[in-house]
């Protein structure tokens, strides 16, 4: 029997965490906001997720957007089997669907971060539905799968983005705990600031960014290793627990 799901999810209702990938807003700086807390009502609104509750010594690594499309780190997903999830905003990518073809084909996931990457928060209800269901089916269009995880930008949100998500096929809402600096350094919106079993990574990706996202992925998988853990696909741990 599976468990419900507000016993097994950090979540936030109304207030958005953040601290990953990419340009954000001030005021969503996670560490300064609530710890996330369960939703109400399983069932009828999509988990908010940060960290999966497990017993395997596995973390999971999230890239956000899709500006940088380092070739390399094909072969580092394809030679390392990394199950890795790519959070892709379409205005973004623009012509680089091709790359994420090719990540998909050996083991990357592709998942929805919406069309235009806009702070959601706030905006009403058929303004963010449009953001979400719109990459749901850009993305089905061009891999012939619609993603069930969603990453709002900013990782700010709010109940009516979660309301627009389910609406949309999105079956769970992916923050993270954990996120890259630039200088690889690891940054944590909340708890011990240690990376631990079942943990959400944010890896920033940018085209200017340097060390390159393969060389600040590997020094990421070192660390990950020193600790005794390995990667996990979140989607199977995720479905485990929905």
């Amino acid at each position: 029997m599976r468990r419900p799901v507000a016993a097994l999810f950090c979540a936030v209702l109304l207030a958005g965490c953040a601290g990953g990938a990419g340009e954000r807003p001030e005021a969503s700086d996670g560490r300064a906001q609530d710890p996330p807390r369960a939703v109400s009502a399983p069932g009828s609104l999509p988990p908010v997720v940060d960290h999966v509750p497990t017993r395997e010594p596995v973390v999971f690594l999230t890239y956000d957007d899709g500006a940088e499309r380092d070739p390399r780190f094909v072969g580092l997903v394809r030679e390392r089997r990394l199950p890795v999830s790519m959070f892709l905003t379409d205005s973004v990518v623009g012509p680089g669907y091709g790359h994420f073809a090719r990540l998909r084909a050996v083991g990357a996931s592709i998942q929805n971060h919406t069309l235009d990457h806009p702070a959601l928060r706030g905006l009403p209800y058929a303004g963010q539905r449009a953001e979400i269901c719109g990459q749901q089916h850009k993305l089905r269009s061009r891999f012939g799968v619609s993603p069930r995880l969603f990453r709002p930008p900013y990782g700010t949100y709010d109940r009516t983005t979660l309301r627009a998500a389910a609406d949309c096929g999105i079956t769970a809402v992916v923050l993270w705990r954990a996120s890259l600096t630039a200088d690889g350094e690891l940054t944590y919106t909340r708890g011990e600031p240690a990376l631990r079993a079942g943990d959400i990574v944010s890896v920033p990706a940018g085209e200017s960014m340097s060390p390159s996202l393969t060389e600040r992925t590997g020094r990421l998988l070192r660390e990950i290793e020193r600790r005794g853990l390995r990667v996990g696909r979140l989607e199977d741990h995720l479905e485990d627990h929905l």
